[in-house]
């Protein structure tokens, strides 16, 4: 890598995971919450993903400040600062990073709990994971790349929705916070003007934990209780008052089964089908590629969720996903392939530190949490540090969460319309695991053009590095001998295109960006 390259990655390094070649523990910082660089007041007329509007679903009028009701809210609002506990305090601190930040932390810590491919049986099938029966050998779900892009995008569109439902309210009721109405309650975090009511935590809180449920079943335990210490931190550190949280908590469950009606239908349950690949293999004879992909496992692995790119997308339509769907690829043995396999085998034996570090970097294979989980912490990483309210890095976390979405779906579509061989079906030796799927495109290509395009809209100053980094994961393919360079290279331009459509969507819901 050059030194200019060099620079990119050491300043890239304050907002991507930091992961060794032997510790895929993340190592994070202490995030101390703030007061947002703008409270985005009119937040609550943005445009919605899935509510019909940010009136669709009512929240009752609060109890007026002066009110007794009110008196005595604050009267246990205080015994509560008051008696406070070292770890309630800890609590209290860690969701101060923001609610939004938090709850996409969780989503991808699940992701990658769950990123563990079922192992064969003694007859030399795989056992699908049983949703019913989520913690049962082999757990549900696979988190692989789709499904977690998927997963990320869902929690991302219930907390962007919710909040916009959440900001409506608060400017129309416009209760302010504890705080500022009685200067004698002690908050323990940063306190801006944005209204109190419905409380902004509780409604992540709980629109988060109705997607997460429903993704990651087995793990209801374990969110019951975040949700609970979430809510409870409001109150220990004297943010919200009681009547705050409850109207969050009310809307936020409200908006996530909405959410989750819209994730039911878009076609999920059918990205398996596995009945399918007879006449995609046969498709992909008739574009001229003889040899087409073949799973390298033993026994022979069904090819990953062949039919995920008929999902619906969010920011383009069907005939657009074809319209995009890139050109075919290098004729098997023509002189365009040969100089790309060429360049792996050269790699195989020559490869540098550098290469290695890259490849390895960038790998996001089992036990992570995938390539869409990597650039979901590097945009809530990117929020934080530009201080954005809750809402407005919702929406950030939302166009980037569909967009990643969408380019999985693409990319799935192009990779079972073409049915590819790998390279190790012509003798390369990959070095950081073989993905069960065909070449053609790279996924972590076309995930990390799109990531870097909507990104880059948003932090136009950060533009070079996250071009940079999109790059530096596109090439990452190619180092580890898992992609040719043509998959690389096209993946990453249509990556591109697909973020392209997020970015459309973005100018036009309202938010001034």
């Amino acid at each position: 890598m050059k030194n200019s390259g060099k620079q990119l990655f050491i300043l890239f390094l304050g907002l991507t995971l930091f992961v060794s070649s032997c510790d895929t523990v993340v190592k994070d910082p202490a995030y101390d919450s703030y007061v947002p660089a703008a409270l985005d007041e009119k937040g609550g007329t943005w445009k919605t993903y899935v509510l019909a509007s940010a009136t669709e679903i009512a929240v009752a009028e609060p109890t007026a400040t002066g009110s007794a009701a009110y008196a005595d809210e604050i009267k246990k609002l205080k015994a509560a600062v008051d008696g406070i506990t070292p770890e309630q305090k800890t609590v209290v601190e860690y969701w101060g990073a923001g609610a939004v930040f938090r709850w996409n932390e969780i989503g991808r810590e699940l992701c990658a709990r769950y990123n563990s491919p079922p192992a064969s049986t003694p007859d030399g099938k795989y056992p699908l994971p049983d949703a019913a029966n989520p913690l049962k050998d082999p757990r549900f779900p696979f988190a692989n790349p789709p499904y977690a892009a998927r997963a990320l995008a869902y929690l991302s569109v219930a907390q962007y929705d919710a909040l916009v439902s959440a900001w409506n309210y608060k400017y129309k009721y416009n209760r302010k916070a504890p705080s500022k109405v009685d200067a004698s309650v002690k908050a323990l975090l940063a306190v801006s003007d944005l209204p109190s009511y419905p409380s902004e935590d509780a409604v992540v809180a709980s629109a988060s934990y109705e997607i997460l449920k429903a993704m990651f079943p087995g793990e209801v335990p374990f969110l019951d209780a975040k949700l609970a210490e979430h809510k409870n931190s409001r109150l220990w550190g004297g943010m919200n008052v009681e009547s705050d949280v409850t109207a969050g908590a009310s809307l936020g469950t409200s908006v996530g089964q909405k959410v989750m009606t819209k994730a039911r239908a878009d076609g999920m349950g059918a990205a398996n089908n596995q009945a399918a690949t007879a006449d995609m293999i046969a498709n992909a004879k008739k574009l001229g590629i003889p040899e087409t992909w073949l799973s390298q496992e033993t026994p022979l692995r069904p090819g990953m969720l062949p039919t995920y790119g008929n999902v619906a997308t969010w920011n383009f339509d069907k005939a657009t996903l074809v319209s995009i769907r890139p050109a075919a690829p290098p004729v098997l043995h023509s002189e365009a392939f040969n100089k790309d396999l060429n360049e792996l085998r050269d790699i195989e034996k020559n490869q540098t530190r550098e290469q290695a570090r890259i490849a390895n970097y960038w790998a996001d294979g089992v036990g992570s949490y995938t390539p869409p989980g990597h650039w979901h912490r590097a945009g809530a990483r990117l929020c934080y540090e530009n201080k954005f309210s809750e809402i407005r890095t919702a929406r950030t976390m939302a166009l980037l969460g569909t967009a990643e979405m969408d380019a999985g779906i693409a990319c799935w579509e192009v990779k079972y319309y073409y049915y590819y061989p790998r390279p190790q079906q012509f003798g390369s030796k990959t070095s950081v695991g073989l993905p069960n799927f065909p070449s053609y495109t790279s996924g972590h290509s076309t995930f990390s053009g799109a990531a870097a395009e909507v990104l880059s809209s948003i932090f136009p100053t950060r533009a070079t590095e996250l071009v940079a980094q999109a790059q530096e994961a596109s090439n990452s393919r190619v180092y580890g001998l898992i992609h040719y360079r043509f998959d690389a290279t096209a993946g990453l331009e249509h990556g591109k295109k697909i973020g392209q459509y997020a970015i459309a969507r973005g100018k036009a819901d309202g938010s001034g960006l």
